[in-house]
Formats: C-alpha cells, structure tokens, sequence
C-alpha cells in the first residue's frame, strides 16, 4: 500500500512539473497607468492557471535593457516570451533573438515593425490602433459639429501605435463630414502627462488658438486639461479626447473635464497574450494577429467602464 500510495504521489509531481511552464515577460515601463493594468491583469489571470509562473521585468523605456532581457529569459530556459517593446522599430531583431533560439515570442500592446512576417511561434495580441484612432476624432468632430481648429498631442513617434492613431485623426478630418476641421500644430508628449501640460503650456503661449485637443492616450489629454485649467480656460469651451479609459480619464470624464476617450481592454490583452504564449509553448497554432475590440466612452456611457481598467 505504501508503494502503491508514494507511486501516485510521485506520478502526480511528474505530471505537474511536466505541465508547468515558465513565461517571461519584458513590459516597456512599469510606471505607466494603463501598461500596469495590463501587466496586473496579465498577473492575476496567471494565478488562476495551474503550473504556470511568470517572471516579470522593467525594461525602464531603454530598447537595450530590454534585449537583454530577452536574451537573459532564453539562458534561463522559459517556455515562452511576452514582450510589450519600448520602441517597435527594435523589434525586428527581437523576434530573430527568440526565433534562433526557437523560444516563442508574444508581443502585446505595441505592434510590431515586422508584424506582417513574424517567424513561426510568434504572435501579436493587442487592439487595433487606427480604430481607436477614428473612434475619438469622429467623436470630436461630432461634438464641434465638423467644424474648428484641432491639435494632436502624439505618443512616442518611435511606436506604430501612435503613428496610426495620428494617421486615423488626419484621415477623419479630411472626411467630407469633417473638413471644416483643421489641425493647427501636433508634436509629441511621448505619452507622458507631465509633457503634456508642457506642451500646452507652450502653445497657448504662443497664441496658438484651438478647438480641440485629440490625444493618442489619456495620460496626455489629462495634461493638456491641467494647463488649460492653469490658463483659466473654460473647460466647455474646449473638447478634449483621449485613449485609454483610465480610471483617471474616467474620472476626468466625471468631473465634466474629459469629452471621450477609447476603452482599451488592458485586463483582455494580458489575457490573450498570456493564452497565446502559452498555445504557442504547447506548440499549437495561434493567429499571428489577434485583436481586442476598442469601445469609445462618453459621459452617456462611461459608467459602463468605471470597473473595467
């Protein structure tokens, strides 16, 4: 009986340790609003999954840190590999890293360069920018009734995300329902709410005169909104979009200083990344792009989204 009993115990320990995998995940920046929701969601989705560990890393904004990071993840022999890239123009050699090593890679949030011809085990998981894009102009040339001045607070120019949520805002405003829209000055705030205010700070100093702020992320649109309230500005007088729906936006939103932002499910990207990373170790067939659907979110609607991110 006692052989009997230490043979089933052994042959459990066996299966666990045979179904346990190890992921490694590089996220561009822990100190970022929305990135620390999908990292936490990334987290609490993998407690709930048997044998599965993640070991999570800051690659502090440095394109360097994070190759390294790659590389110390396959000498530490993990199953899989998630990646949310500092800049996505980099990316190209990270996915020969992983593929010469044949370590499946995952990226999540920020797509990559080499998105069209990824190696094999390797996916994207995240949500199509140019849609969040559209979503929030349209909203704000809705609200301006096609007509009025615009400036773009831009991300990081590096990342395609903020390419094409740019490209999405011009492509509305030269739509015929919009032409009377024009877009006065955009630069970059490298997703940053500090750089944010900086930023409109300077124009209104210049006397540079605006309709609308269209943001490529929340974290700007609460800066701009900052500076126009240190300038006296009339929140009613100004329409401001964003994306994101973070529970500071939303709380923005709330107070009457926010007219839109985008929900981006950053709870459901983890979620997805993490399934694919760990299809793709088990080395079954994932779609190379999978997206998670974006959801624009007004005052009318924004209780909705208060719980989600």
């Amino acid at each position: 009986m006692k052989k009997l009993f230490l043979s089933a115990a052994l042959s459990v320990l066996l299966n666990t340790a045979a179904h346990a995998e190890t992921i490694g995940v590089s996220m561009a920046l822990f100190d970022d609003n929305f990135l620390t929701v999908l990292r936490s969601g990334m987290q609490d989705y993998a407690k709930t999954l048997d044998g599965v560990t993640l070991q999570v890393e800051d690659a502090q904004n440095d394109v360097a840190k994070q190759q390294s990071q790659i590389q110390n993840f396959i000498a530490a022999g993990v199953d899989a590999i998630i990646v949310n890239p500092v800049d996505t123009d980099a990316t190209t050699a990270m996915s020969k890293i992983a593929s010469d090593a044949g370590i499946p890679l995952v990226y999540v949030n920020r797509e990559p360069v080499n998105v069209d011809s990824l190696p094999d085990k390797q996916a994207f998981v995240a949500s199509e920018e140019i849609v969040a894009g559209t979503l929030e102009t349209k909203e704000v040339c809705r609200l301006l009734g096609g007509k009025g001045n615009v400036v773009i607070m831009m991300g990081e120019l590096s990342n395609q995300g903020a390419r094409m949520r740019t490209k999405a805002v011009h492509d509305v405003v030269a739509a015929d329902e919009c032409k009377g829209m024009k877009v006065v000055e955009e630069q970059t705030a490298n997703w940053q709410r500090t750089q944010g205010a900086d930023l409109v700070t300077n124009w209104l100093s210049s006397g540079i005169e605006f309709d609308a702020v269209i943001s490529n992320n929340d974290e700007m649109a609460i800066g701009a909104i900052q500076a126009l309230k240190a300038a006296g500005k009339d929140m009613k007088d100004v329409v401001v979009a964003g994306v994101d729906a973070t529970q500071d936006a939303l709380a923005a939103m709330q107070a009457g200083d926010l007219d839109a932002t985008v929900f981006q499910d950053a709870a459901g990207q983890g979620k997805g990344a993490l399934d694919a990373a760990l299809k793709l170790a088990k080395g079954e067939e994932v779609d190379k792009k999978v997206y998670i659907p974006f959801q624009l979110v007004t005052p009318a609607n924004v209780k909705d989204f208060v719980a989600k991110n």
